[in-house]
């Protein structure tokens, strides 16, 4: 049974192992990322568990206002299609709603469409600036 937890203590190693297991970009070199300020200025995350491991994050950026961000949405290969990501997204968006925020934003990749249409979310038009100089995705 999959136990889901908001803002549980989390260290890097578990976050690193995470998002490195089935996502090729964090493959190509060991990621020895600090995810600890990230998560101090977070207004909330949620992950969920099986067993005591980590098998899925969210994160939950915001504006201070009526403005919130899901980054972050991770999901281990094994547990993937068995609603663990529509529940990280579900308890992510009612924490930010219980903060007093009115609109949850997020950015995905057009295969990612499915998903977040099944958790709710409805295309909006946009804009993006690449701040590093390279080209858009």
């Amino acid at each position: 049974m999959i136990d889901f937890r908001v803002r549980p203590p989390l260290d890097n190693e578990a976050l690193n192992a995470l998002f490195s297991v089935g996502f090729p970009s964090w493959q190509t070199e060991p990621d020895t990322s600090d995810w600890q300020q990230v998560l101090g200025h977070s207004l909330t995350y949620v992950c969920a568990y099986d067993a005591g491991a980590l098998v899925g994050f969210v994160n939950v950026a915001w504006d201070g206002r009526a403005h919130a961000f899901l980054l972050d949405t991770r999901v281990h290969p094994d547990y993937r299609r068995r609603g663990v990501g529509r529940e990280l997204v579900r308890q992510a968006a009612e924490a930010a709603k219980s903060a007093g925020c009115e609109w949850l934003h997020v950015d995905y990749e057009d295969d990612l469409t499915p998903f977040y249409e099944a958790c709710g979310f409805r295309p909006t038009a946009a804009g993006l600036i690449r701040l590093n100089g390279g080209e858009h995705k």
